[in-house]
């Protein structure tokens, strides 16, 4: 079957103008043109097109995307290639995940000392007395509820 760029754009819920800055960033050198020189899909584009967004997704910029493409389109010689060029963004994604996940619980964690400090009408409930520091047992005691299995996302949450 063959689809046009609205298609597949609206298949894909991207615009038409992202497929076109895709293909003159050399990101579909795939796609089929038809006599009036109009972009002509394919079904098997998809895993192409489903590639690259995934890519795009995990924050790869468009040449290196290109570049993947580029091997997939060179055939088997290539398979080793794509790899460990996966491999590596996988790595790096994982490391990215890692970080933001620190990012997230220290964000839960503030959000549950604030939430505190608002019950109480003061922020001096979280410091160790005579001090404008905050009580190192407030957040091990923290810590404790998540690994007893309280949810730290609701922890923070002032409604409860």
């Amino acid at each position: 079957m063959q689809y046009s760029i609205g298609q597949v754009a609206e298949k894909l819920d991207i615009s038409t103008y992202t497929l076109r800055y895709y293909d003159r960033e050399g990101l579909l050198p795939f796609v089929d043109r038809n006599q009036s020189g109009r972009r002509v899909f394919k079904d098997a584009d998809f895993n192409y097109l489903e590639t690259i967004s995934c890519l795009k997704e995990a924050g790869l910029p468009v040449k290196q995307i290109a570049s993947f493409i580029k091997l997939c389109l060179d055939g088997d010689r290539t398979l080793a290639d794509r790899y460990d060029f996966l491999a590596e963004q996988e790595s790096d994604l994982e490391a990215k995940m890692a970080t933001l996940q620190h990012s997230l619980d220290f964000l839960r964690w503030k959000k549950w000392y604030y939430k505190r400090a608002l019950q109480a009408g003061t922020e001096t409930v979280n410091y160790t007395p005579g001090t404008t520091e905050t009580d190192p047992e407030l957040k091990a005691k923290f810590d404790q509820l998540v690994a007893d299995g309280a949810d730290p996302q609701e922890l923070g949450r002032i409604d409860q």
